[in-house]
C-alpha cells in the first residue's frame, strides 16, 4: 500500500517546509535572543513531533525540549471542542519563556487550555509556534501569556491534511510532504 497514492494534492513541498522553519527559527530566535534562561519548546504531542525536531536543530540559541499532550480529535477529522490533558510536562516552567509547538491551530480550544494550563504552571510568558493554522475554523480566540508571540509557519486552507507529523487514525505522519487526504481514506 502506497501512502501517496491517498493523497488528493500536495500543498507544501519538503523543500518549502524546510524553509519555512529555517524562517520561523530565525523570528524565534531574534525575539528570544537575551534570555537569561533556556527557552522552554513544549511540543504538542503527537502531530509537532517532526515539526519540533526540525525547528529545534534550527534554533542558535539555548532550549531545553518537553512534551504534553492534549486531546481533542481521537481517531475522528474533527476538533470535538473540549480538549483534555492525557500527559503533562515533565519539566518546571515556572518563571520560564515557553513556545508551544503545534502541528496546527484549529478551533483555537485546544492551544487556549494549553495556554491557560501553562500559565497555571507560572510561565512567565507563552508563546505559540503552530506549523499550520487554520484561522477559517477558529472558534476560540486565544490569548498569549505576557509577551508572547504567534509564529504560524503556513495559513492552510479548510481540508483534512495529513503528514509532516500530521495524521488520520494513527497514519500518514511519516510523509515528507504536508497533502491533502482524500475522502474516501477518512469518510
Amino acid at each position: 500500500m502506497s501512502l501517496d497514492s491517498h493523497i488528493e494534492s500536495v500543498l507544501w513541498t519538503p523543500d518549502q517546509i524546510a524553509a519555512r522553519v529555517s524562517e520561523l527559527a530565525a523570528q524565534i530566535c531574534a525575539d528570544h535572543s537575551p534570555l537569561s534562561e533556556p527557552l522552554v519548546l513544549v511540543g504538542v504531542a503527537t502531530g509537532a513531533f517532526l515539526f519540533l525536531a526540525d525547528l529545534a536543530r534550527s534554533l542558535r540559541l539555548p532550549v531545553t525540549v518537553d512534551f504534553i499532550r492534549a486531546e481533542s480529535y481521537g481517531s475522528g477529522t474533527v476538533s470535538n471542542g473540549s480538549p483534555r490533558i492525557s500527559s503533562d510536562l515533565k519539566l518546571d516552567v515556572s518563571g520560564r519563556h515557553v513556545v508551544l509547538v503545534e502541528d496546527i491551530v484549529d478551533s483555537g480550544s485546544t492551544i487556549a487550555c494549553l495556554i491557560a494550563h501553562l500559565e497555571a504552571k507560572g510561565a512567565s510568558s507563552v508563546s505559540v509556534c503552530a506549523f499550520l493554522d487554520k484561522p477559517s475554523r477558529r472558534k476560540v480566540h486565544f490569548q498569549l501569556l505576557s509577551k508572547g508571540k504567534f509564529y504560524r509557519g503556513f495559513e492552510c486552507p479548510d481540508y483534512f491534511v495529513v503528514g509532516y507529523g500530521m495524521d488520520f487514525a494513527e497514519l500518514y505522519r511519516n510523509l515528507p510532504y504536508v497533502g491533502v487526504l482524500k475522502p474516501e481514506h477518512y469518510k
